[in-house]
């Protein structure tokens, strides 16, 4: 391909709206520390390959994400996890409206004063609600959610035996731990028995001693 057509390409996926057209220092370093290993000359280890590769996974890197596969070294099924922002913004929600509703509750004891804030001319109001509000609910959420959950991850990822989506929770709710950095699953379309490790972020096939 030659520099023109590279950068064709380049611009269209730009415009597209690809992910994997600018790439970070720990990307690009990934890359080419694949192609190196594909040649026969690689330039990382494979222990540094396999701790960048995490790093890159826990960043959320679309780099590093695949679909079930069989590693040669492990001879293991796997695929990748990947975290569910989605599901961990809804766990957010409910302390949300109890902050929202202390909020107005505040509001109500004060006589409407706040109600009144918000109502100033601008550039007061303004201020007064991105400030002073909106940060005191999301501090007063935070608070409540970190109260009921903590340290909590929620991981989802493709079943090696058939692909469909599962997820899983990490974390402690109530000073109940989930079970450590490691949870079993059963597939929610096949039944397989999954292994879902938050610190390798890959789901695993339990071995025939564990099944």
């Amino acid at each position: 391909m030659s520099n023109e057509e590279f950068d064709n390409l380049k611009e269209e996926l730009m415009w597209e709206g690809s992910s994997v057209v600018m790439l970070s220092p720990d990307e690009q370093k990934f890359l080419e520390a694949s192609m190196a290993y594909v040649s026969g000359n690689p330039i990382l280890t494979d222990a540094e390959f396999d701790e960048l590769k995490l790093r890159l996974k826990k960043e959320g890197s679309s780099i590093v994400q695949e679909g079930p596969r069989c590693s040669l070294r492990s001879r293991k099924v796997y695929s990748d996890l990947n975290v569910d922002y989605f599901k961990m913004f809804l766990l957010n929600v409910p302390a949300a409206v109890i902050a929202l509703t202390l909020f107005f509750f505040l509001d109500d004891l004060t006589g409407f004063e706040i109600t009144y804030l918000l109502e100033l001319p601008e550039p007061f109001s303004f201020i007064f609600t991105w400030f002073a509000a909106l940060p005191l609910i999301f501090w007063l959420a935070q608070v409540i959610t970190n109260a009921i959950l903590k340290d909590f991850l929620i991981l989802k990822g493709p079943c090696p035996n058939c692909g469909t989506e599962n997820v899983s929770f990490f974390g402690t709710i109530l000073s109940v731990p989930s079970g450590g950095s490691t949870n079993t699953v059963k597939c929610s379309n096949c039944g397989t028995t999954l292994v879902y490790d938050s610190r390798s972020r890959l789901i695993t096939l339990p071995e025939p001693r564990e099944a």
